[in-house]
């Protein structure tokens, strides 16, 4: 089936820039939620992510604070006007979020993997109208990826994109994540009008492969950007390796070279 989707509608996707969404891996304390807000707010971005819910791969990991940083989201969505976006995982997420006013959602990568998963998300969805980014599964299955984008897109999510984070690999190397960037490239041929943004952070790993990953992301005409920024990123609680600086966001996302989609042929 072809996706039935409707524009984004977010600030600064028609500026022939990427969309940036950027804020911390987690929120960790709600002073170092408003620092980073504010610190990107004033380098001029509009959207606000921080993970609530943290899927980790083994247990005792920092996990998230769960709803108890929800409303630290909206302090910054009032006070700084800016959107905020965060991971949803379980139906339950979603009626939290919805509650407290996160402006977008989306489905990470652990999620993704599972259609049950995914139905019990879409669901929670239904009627909502609300933007909401699937990132692809772990594994390398477009047609998983794609599936996924269905069932939100089957539950009345017209305001859909797609979030390529990279995929798992036993033997590891200079990345955290593949890129293997034929995959969004096929899904962005099958379905032409949907969104595609990229994830550097996880699919690097570390914070200097994020200016090379954003140039490339750039080449193959993706729309935006979702970027861990932290203010202190060394004392993060999570994924410390792979933030960077809101003023070093900054530098990195102005002197990227941006592709046309018309040049792309």
């Amino acid at each position: 089936m072809s996706l039935d989707i409707q524009p984004l509608n977010l600030p600064g996707i028609d500026s022939g820039r990427p969309v940036v969404i950027a804020g911390p891996c987690s929120a960790e304390t709600e002073a170092q939620v408003m620092t980073t807000a504010t610190q990107l707010h004033e380098a001029g971005y509009k959207i606000f992510r921080a993970g609530i819910w943290k899927p980790r791969t083994k247990p005792g990991g920092f996990e998230g604070n769960g709803i108890a940083a929800l409303p630290w989201l909206r302090r910054v969505h009032e006070e700084l006007d800016m959107l905020t976006a965060t991971e949803v995982a379980t139906a339950e997420h979603v009626r939290a979020a919805l509650d407290y006013g996160v402006d977008i959602l989306w489905i990470g990568a652990r999620t993704a993997v599972d259609p049950f998963a995914v139905q019990s998300v879409a669901d929670a969805l239904a009627g909502e109208d609300i933007p909401v980014f699937v990132k692809n599964p772990v594994n390398p299955e477009i047609d998983l990826w794609q599936g996924a984008l269905e069932r939100v897109n089957l539950a009345g999510i017209k305001r859909l994109g797609a979030i390529h984070r990279g995929f798992s690999y036993y033997e590891r190397n200079i990345y955290r994540n593949l890129p293997m960037w034929h995959i969004p490239v096929e899904l962005k041929k099958r379905e032409p009008e949907l969104p595609v943004f990229c994830d550097p952070s996880h699919i690097g790993g570390k914070r200097e492969l994020i200016a090379p990953l954003c140039q490339h992301a750039m080449d193959l005409g993706m729309e935006g950007l979702i970027v861990e920024s932290h203010c202190d990123p060394d004392s993060a609680w999570s994924d410390a390796a792979q933030q960077v600086t809101p003023a070093t966001l900054k530098s990195i996302v102005d002197q990227l070279d941006i592709v046309s989609l018309s040049d792309l042929g």
